[in-house]
């Protein structure tokens, strides 16, 4: 039986739905009966004497408190008593109740065990006609195997594996209407949990939304955002597409929307892919200027030959364009795409360097200087791209170090 492989969680289900079923009285024992044989007339003075003397008795309130606070947190259902009232239902021993199915079948069932274990079937039986001491109620919709095994959890909690994954999403349908969270909770464990397909999941995504199943909607429409051009064109999505077109809309709305998020995503990837590489070249025109690198060094030093490769990833390429933009001739501005953005790169730097005076970079003066000249308009776009460059590296790194005083400064 499939009870016997119930995890705890499962079993901490069970016992919620079979404790319900009990009603315990806790038993008041009277205290001075107890104690009575303490203030026993027979004993002794001296033997009386070397007998401290028993604590005061807990208040009556006090006990029942903890009494119901401790079984609430540990109670447990062990196999026996699930087995027992497994029996009591497949049994139907002292049965006052028939379910009627759409087979025609009857199922025999116990008015106290229904009514308490649901108060929507508490209604229903209420409302039903009593014939020689026996009501009848009708569960009609499903197939008759769903209804048997919906009762027998009401009894037990318990279920056969292959009856749950047959009649999972019967069972939920069942378990909402009739106000049975302990059972819709292991059907939506199970759909969560490898039962829920591309061919099933419009089926499942609709029971959910019509059974208030926030979570296991949720991971429908994912599964669709995921997985729209197979899921669209399932059987599935072309019965909800006439019968349901406002929730077709919705899907293909979170399906652009997603892809939106996308585009956004790597957009904004890229962006801060370029901002690094600036913050690199940043780093990179410093260290050249100042330490010098491979074949290109400050006027104050002589590499030598066997100098070793540094570990700027855009050394390389600003060598490149350092060596180019001392030897172009076309000096216009807009003349040299290649110097214009030499320009821009040294105009950056003077905006994160705070020493300009003992910088070696070159034209780092003149660009501070001309920062004074510069409209609001140009100035704002200047900041926020500085802004940007060391938010790309965030507080890592020796520009940022160095350079995010100045920048929060102004």
């Amino acid at each position: 039986m499939a009870s016997a492989d119930l995890d705890s969680s499962w079993l901490s289900a069970a016992g919620e739905s079979v404790g319900g079923c009990f009603n315990i009285h806790m038993v008041e024992v009277n205290s001075a009966e107890i104690l009575c044989v303490q203030d026993s007339p027979t004993a002794s003075v001296s033997y009386s004497n070397t007998i401290p003397k028993p604590p005061p008795v807990p208040d009556k309130t006090f006990c029942r408190a903890n009494n119901s606070k401790s079984i609430s947190q540990y109670c447990s259902v062990p196999k026996e008593i699930r087995d027992t009232w497994d029996r009591l239902f497949k049994e139907g021993y002292g049965a006052d109740v028939y379910i009627i199915t759409d087979s025609k079948s009857y199922i025999p069932a116990h008015f106290n065990v229904l009514s308490i274990a649901s108060p929507v079937l508490w209604n229903l039986l209420q409302q039903s006609k009593v014939k020689n001491g026996v009501r009848f109620i009708k569960i009609l919709g499903v197939p008759s195997e769903a209804v048997y095994a919906f009762i027998r959890f009401l009894y037990s909690s318990c279920f056969e594996e292959e009856e749950m994954k047959k009649f999972v999403l019967h069972l939920l349908v069942l378990s909402h209407s009739y106000s049975v969270p302990s059972l819709k909770k292991v059907c939506v464990r199970h759909l969560e949990q490898g039962w829920l397909t591309k061919e099933n999941v419009i089926d499942v995504l609709q029971l959910a939304r019509n059974c208030d199943a926030p979570r296991l909607s949720f991971i429908c429409v994912r599964m669709v955002v995921k997985d729209f051009k197979f899921i669209s064109s399932t059987e599935g999505w072309k019965v909800m597409k006439r019968a349901n077109p406002a929730l077709e809309q919705e899907l293909v709305e979170s399906v652009v929307e997603a892809d939106s998020r996308k585009q956004e995503r790597l957009r904004k990837m890229e962006e801060k892919k370029v901002y690094l590489q600036l913050y690199e070249a940043m780093e990179a025109l410093f260290h050249i200027c100042k330490d010098g690198c491979r074949t290109i060094g400050p006027r104050d030093k002589v590499l030598k030959g066997s100098q070793v490769t540094c570990n700027f990833p855009a050394c390389k390429g600003l060598e490149n364009l350092v060596r180019h933009f001392s030897n172009c001739k076309t000096r216009v501005p807009g003349g040299c795409v290649h110097c214009k953005r030499m320009w821009q790169l040294l105009e950056l730097h003077s905006r994160l360097c705070n020493e300009p005076d003992s910088c070696k970079v070159p034209l780092c003066r003149h660009f501070k200087e001309k920062m004074q000249q510069q409209t609001k308009k140009d100035e704002a776009r200047w900041r926020l791209l500085v802004g940007k460059v060391i938010a790309a590296k965030g507080n890592l790194g020796p520009l940022t170090a160095r350079h995010m005083g100045l920048i929060m400064s102004r």
